[in-house]
């Protein structure tokens, strides 16, 4: 395949892929504004320690939806349009199995997980208003994130971009509805999300209604073969998605220890600044991976190597750019969540140490996104569930023993560069045959 023609694939499932993620990490930055000027620091705080919830519900649908798309891009190398159609439909089987058990479990225990996450007091009512709404919404959730991948493996990047654009758009307009006009504090953001999901999970359904052969043959009959196989792969893409949010509440649950409230303010205005340019990077990573997959499955080495390198080369320039960005605007940003002067004086002391760690993510999104296309999940396993276990561990017991409060954002980039170090061993001693 001519090198002009892999590039402009590479754009053509990049570009929407990386607009649809920007809207994610945009919106994430307006909802909180609205909290933040709506509800003030305790609002901030409290969505943050209750999104770990949000996200893994998202996460799960994520996870089995880029398994399943991941494997049909396989089959689809290998021409294989039987086993195509068996994990086409045992996925969508699998999504609306999975969700319905997830928001039964959660309806029991959203409140025993906030307790154990550390909320108490006026944190706790805020936290339990926000996730007594998500819980409920699980089903648009977890459907809608799951249907994304695969319509941008059936040559739907574009329509998964304004699937989710929209959704995003609507979230921001409900936000500003339930929360700002109609006062619904931290239970009109829940809203706002919950129905904004249901609007992308309606554009999915739209896009397989003017798709139905996609459907057609497909096999809903789980097997012993493909729902094993969909869950191991899921493992990857799930923990690539909800290891941010395991991130979160181990620095949430650091910063209750070592700090008070307002490091958990500050932290919750870090979090929604560095997502933008960790959501670019995973933007880059899913855009990438039904090109991956397809050449893996054809067994194309020379192409799948292109893209790669594109990726990496690609993923890096958004980095630095996007660090070179957020320093220009570091002494703005926690004025506009309406935070108050001691958060907004700890953030920008606080935030170069995060700078620096996603310069390292930059470069392990891509690798992780590269290991699961290629069926190297254990690589990426590592790299992905590494990532908590080894902050957990530096926060538990070596850097904020001797240097407190500080010692627990210092632990973000230190974990961030051994692990680069790790996937760059990985890659050296991984060729593919």
């Amino acid at each position: 395949m001519p090198t002009t023609t892999i590039t402009k694939q590479f754009w053509q499932n990049v570009l929407p892929s990386m607009t649809a993620f920007a809207f994610t990490g945009i919106y994430s930055i307006v909802d909180g504004i609205f909290v933040g000027r709506s509800v003030g620091d305790v609002g901030l705080a409290a969505i943050n320690i209750a999104y770990p919830i949000t996200s893994l519900i998202q996460s799960m649908g994520t996870g089995i939806g880029m398994a399943g798309a991941i494997l049909i891009a396989i089959s689809q190398g290998r021409k294989e349009k039987h086993t195509e159609k068996l994990y086409l439909g045992n996925t969508l089987l699998l999504l609306l199995l999975m969700s319905i058990g997830m928001m039964t479990v959660f309806s029991f225990l959203y409140l025993p997980v906030l307790t154990f996450f550390g909320a108490k007091g006026i944190l706790y009512e805020h936290a339990a208003a926000y996730l007594k709404i998500i819980v409920m919404g699980t089903v648009f959730q977890m459907i809608a994130t799951g249907l994304v991948p695969i319509i941008r493996n059936y040559n739907g990047a574009f329509f998964a971009m304004v699937s989710m654009v929209t959704g995003f758009i609507s979230n921001i307009f409900l936000d500003w509805l339930f929360v700002s006009k109609l006062s619904y504090g931290t239970s009109g953001a829940a809203l706002a999300t919950v129905l904004s999901q249901g609007i992308t999970l309606l554009f999915c359904m739209i896009f397989f209604a003017c798709h139905k052969a996609i459907l057609s043959g497909m096999s809903l009959r789980l097997t012993k073969k493909t729902f094993p196989t969909i869950f191991l792969t899921a493992l990857s893409p799930f923990g690539l998605t909800f290891s941010p949010s395991i991130i979160i509440a181990i620095l949430n649950k650091g910063a209750i220890v070592y700090g008070d409230e307002l490091s958990v303010a500050c932290y919750a205005v870090i979090s929604y600044v560095t997502c933008v340019l960790q959501l670019l990077f995973q933007g880059i990573g899913d855009g990438t991976q039904p090109l991956l997959g397809n050449y893996y499955g054809s067994g194309n080495n020379v192409a799948l190597k292109k893209v790669l390198k594109l990726s990496y080369c690609f993923s890096l320039a958004v980095g630095f750019s996007g660090v070179a960005v957020l320093f220009l605007l570091n002494n703005q940003m926690p004025y506009w969540f309406g935070t108050s002067p001691e958060v907004a004086s700890q953030f920008q002391k606080v935030v170069p140490c995060f700078y620096v760690g996603l310069l390292f993510v930059s470069y392990l999104r891509i690798t992780i996104s590269y290991f699961y296309a290629t069926e190297k999940n254990t690589f990426a396993s590592i790299l992905i569930y590494g990532e908590p276990a080894l902050l957990a561990l530096f926060i538990a017991f070596v850097f904020p023993t001797f240097l407190g409060i500080n010692g627990v954002w210092l632990s973000v980039p230190i974990t961030q560069f051994l692990l680069t170090c790790l996937a760059i061993f990985f890659r050296k001693n991984y060729r593919l045959r």
